[in-house]
């Protein structure tokens, strides 16, 4: 039973694998890239044709939930969740599905690396964070132009969501670096 109490204070509550602090980690990230990707992808779309925009909020999103939860599947779970979300608010658009696999990719290779040692603030460390949203979303456009789309350059088209991918990873490594230097608490894993 949850008490009123742990409700009010944000006391963790365990629920299991994840956290309600996982959770709501997750279900906020995911929120947040369903609506970014919904309002605004579409606009930088017909402006320049460049599918750099889902790829940036994505990565740095996937970042920030595996920076705050470093559990195995979280970031897969918000990838699946962003996914349902982005079918409701515009249906049809499976090509987002290349996204659920990227961040199927995205946490497999972060679980691989051991990421609950490489987000420790080594340079290292980060470009590898950086290097796994740059392949993870290689994948993704190579999926959607193959898979959904009906373009000629798909070598181009995949570099352009690895162009993504790479803004996308410096934007969440210098998120995380901003969070830390200012000592804003990650909440203990466990």
């Amino acid at each position: 039973m949850i008490s009123t109490k742990a409700l009010i204070i944000g006391e963790k509550i365990n629920l299991g694998y994840f956290s309600s602090r996982d959770l709501s980690a997750i279900l906020l990230f995911s929120s947040m890239w369903a609506i970014l990707n919904w309002i605004l992808a579409p606009i930088v779309w017909n402006l320049t044709h460049l599918p750099i925009l889902c790829d940036m909020v994505g990565t740095t999103l996937l970042i920030l939930t595996v920076w705050l939860t470093r559990k195995p599947g979280a970031s897969f779970l918000m990838g699946v969740v962003t996914t349902i979300l982005h079918l409701i608010l515009r249906p049809g658009s499976f090509h987002f599905l290349g996204f659920t696999a990227a961040s199927a990719l995205f946490d497999s290779a972060t679980t691989l690396v051991a990421y609950r040692e490489r987000l420790s603030g080594k340079w290292i460390d980060h470009m590898i964070l950086i290097g796994i949203s740059i392949t993870s979303c290689l994948a993704a456009g190579a999926i959607i132009g193959s898979l959904f789309m009906n373009i000629g350059g798909l070598y181009f088209f995949t570099a352009l969501h690895g162009f993504g991918g790479l803004l996308g990873g410096m934007l969440g490594v210098s998120i995380i670096k901003a969070l830390e230097t200012r000592k804003i608490p990650r909440h203990r894993v466990g």
